[in-house]
């Protein structure tokens, strides 16, 4: 039966990977909503006087909103692993795998 410290420590590491993910959420829609209110024009008179203020140069916008959307699904799948039935039972899978060779390489010396 496991004990009690190890299911809070367990509970801790995932309310850590929830916090961190909502952590992530927030700075990429202000990151990203910042960028855009600057491409847009509307934020450009806060900006210092020697800030280039052409609005092409920040066509890069879209692509690093893409880019870090795709890292942030990437974190979504991390974060519900335990939920989505193939990560779950490959993981399974390759904890048994492991465990069988080791329980193979135990014998070859015994």
């Amino acid at each position: 039966m496991e004990n009690l410290e190890s299911k809070y420590d367990r509970a801790y590491k995932r309310v850590k990977e929830i916090k961190d993910f909502y952590r992530h959420v927030m700075i990429f829609i202000v990151v990203n909503g910042t960028l855009y209110l600057i491409k847009t024009g509307i934020l450009l008179p806060l900006l210092p006087d020697g800030v280039r203020v052409e609005l092409q140069y920040f066509d890069w916008v879209h692509v690093n909103f893409i880019i870090w959307a795709l890292i942030l699904l990437v974190h979504v799948v991390y974060l519900f692993r335990y939920r989505i039935e193939f990560l779950r039972t490959w993981e399974e899978r390759q904890i048994k795998k492991i465990m069988e060779r080791e329980a193979g390489e135990i014998d070859r010396y015994l």
